[in-house]
């Protein structure tokens, strides 16, 4: 087998290992974890996510989605190393959440102004971007707890903040030219 290049992040010729059979995984820098610990439940959290969010792309097509998919992948590199800042490995970078926050007010700025709370659903694409948006902050939660017990890079937390903001408004776009599912307070009875 050729030497990996320097272009190729893995190369993986059997994608059984066998090590996990015990309920270990590896982490970004070789050394073995529960499968249980809080920060492998957050990083398996953001390929959760990351899964979703392809999902969603089936129906949106969006080259900024497919960006954040690979910021999401980045995201879980930062997550299965030890935080340490300073320490050159791959990290979730300011200049990402400041591309999410660019975002965020762009495609904000052409919405009407909200007079409800938005109800999940509406159209088959904005439907999937409030299901990965709830994720995104199921995400974001295992995230903060794993970072009470051991630290995290604080800029992960933040970009899956503001990951979430931008997908509540993407899927309000996503119903733009139909009804938009509103809340109404007691219309349920």
């Amino acid at each position: 087998m050729s030497p990996r290049k320097a272009d190729e992040p893995v190369r993986l010729t059997r994608i059984y290992t066998r090590g996990g059979d015990a309920g270990e995984t590896s982490r970004g820098d070789g050394s073995r974890a529960s499968k249980l610990d809080p920060l492998v439940r957050a990083y398996g959290a953001v390929d959760e996510l990351n899964s979703v969010l392809g999902w969603a792309q089936v129906e949106v097509r969006s080259p900024s989605l497919a960006r954040i998919q690979n910021e999401l992948f980045d995201v879980g590199a930062d997550l299965s190393v030890p935080f340490t800042a300073g320490d050159g490995r791959l990290r979730t970078s300011q200049e990402a959440i400041d591309r999410l926050e660019e975002e965020c007010d762009r495609e904000n700025g052409a919405l009407p102004e909200l007079k409800s709370f938005v109800l999940p659903g509406g159209t088959e694409a904005a439907a999937r971007l409030h299901v990965a948006r709830a994720m995104c902050r199921r995400t974001e939660r295992d995230v903060l707890a794993a970072h009470a017990e051991q630290p995290v890079n604080p800029l992960a937390l933040v970009y899956l903040n503001r990951l979430s903001d931008l997908l509540f408004i993407l899927a309000r776009a996503a119903n733009v030219g139909s009804e938009e599912p509103l809340w109404l307070p007691g219309g349920g009875r």
